[in-house]
């Protein structure tokens, strides 16, 4: 399968009674970048992350949403959504980002990724798009987004296919694993059979399946 980057998007530092970092500012509002960015292992070149304790680490060095998912949530809610308003760095056409298998690898101009985990919504979240019961809504839509980890440095561009290379063959994917570990605990047995799965998205499988 071969989709594309629509955008390559970097933060707007916003300063808001909602961001979730203790000095009130976030970097939930991306917007497409006039060019080539690098993507490197521990993020994007540029950008800006609020609360490391919960975002950024090599797990989580680059998050993709599809434009697709975006334009049903454009249409739920009534209102322009543009590109980096998930707070994406990259914003693809034509690729199943919730169908994305964990540990499968995208090449994306000089750059190689490797898919991680979905994306887990909060507060700050909801604060930026002015929708309280988003987090709910979020989770029951289950199109989360993927983390990615950068495997090859290198420079992403609006554009550039989105190319994947290599696809695990445990099958378990990015919606499954949010799933599970939402809506459907009786899916969590499955996780730990996925070597790729990231070592604290494991640990939490293990204690509440204790």
């Amino acid at each position: 399968m071969t989709g594309r980057v629509v955008t390559v998007n970097l933060a707007v530092v916003t300063e808001a009674e909602w961001a979730g970092d203790a000095s009130g500012r976030s970097g939930i509002d991306k917007r497409p970048a006039a060019g080539p960015v690098l993507l490197r292992a521990d993020g994007v070149v540029g950008d800006f992350i609020g609360e490391r304790a919960h975002h950024g680490g090599p797990d989580q060095a680059v998050y993709a949403y599809a434009s697709e998912d975006a334009a049903w949530w454009a249409a739920e809610l009534g209102r322009d959504i543009g590109p980096g308003a998930f707070g994406e760095n990259l914003t693809t056409s034509g690729v199943d980002v919730t169908g994305a298998v964990i540990g499968e690898r995208w090449q994306i101009g000089s750059v190689l990724l490797e898919v991680t985990k979905p994306r887990t919504p909060c507060k700050t979240f909801a604060g930026f798009w002015g929708v309280p019961d988003l987090i709910r809504r979020f989770t029951v839509r289950a199109a989360p987004g993927a983390y990615l980890r950068v495997l090859r440095e290198g420079e992403a561009d609006a554009g550039d296919p989105v190319e994947v290379v290599q696809r695990p063959a445990h099958g378990v994917t990015v919606g499954e694993v949010f799933r599970a570990t939402t809506l459907e605990p009786e899916l969590l047995p499955r996780l730990l059979d996925v070597p790729e799965l990231p070592e604290s998205v494991r640990r939490k499988v293990e204690r509440r399946l204790a």
